[in-house]
């Protein structure tokens, strides 16, 4: 892959792909990090020419893969950030998505980032991530149920 190639997918890639890794991971220098782990593992392998989805898919299963070995290795849990406060006018009304995130599993996190700011299908996010398309689709069902659940507002009792 010649130099002008490579910047060529990097510009139209790194991105989104970047913008999965903050969101799954919910900090910006480990995004980074990761983003650039995910490039030099691709150059490394130079996989046969693909077109520009087939390369997109790859690069978001590199990505998928060094957040799950991160996850194994358990690298984030002695590095606490306090999350930031948004502004609302109504704070009773406030949803704060981050912390909702937050509270979920990293393997939902991934799901529903892929689905829902990714625009992927289950085929294409079985394909990420190296699921089956059925257990994309469960998973998912359950990650969704699970997010309503922390963003309805909590029901006062009397």
């Amino acid at each position: 892959m010649s130099e002008q190639e490579f910047r060529s997918l990097y510009d139209a890639t790194a991105r989104p792909i970047l913008a999965y890794l903050v969101g799954v991971t919910g900090r910006k220098d480990v995004g980074e990090d990761l983003l650039q782990e995910t490039y030099c593992r691709f150059l490394v392998r130079q996989p046969p020419s693909m077109n520009v989805d087939e390369t997109r898919r790859y690069l978001f299963r590199i990505a998928t893969n060094l957040l799950r070995d991160r996850w194994r290795r358990r690298d984030d849990e002695s590095w606490q950030e306090i999350p930031e406060h948004g502004f609302s006018l109504d704070i009773d009304a406030q949803i704060d998505v981050r912390a909702a995130m937050g509270a979920l599993k990293p393997r939902e996190r991934e799901l529903l980032w892929l689905a829902y700011v990714e625009g992927m299908g289950h085929a294409e996010i079985a394909a990420a991530t190296g699921l089956r398309t059925i257990s994309v689709r469960m998973l998912l069902f359950r990650a969704r149920r699970r997010a309503a659940g922390l963003l309805l507002p909590k029901r006062e009792t009397v």
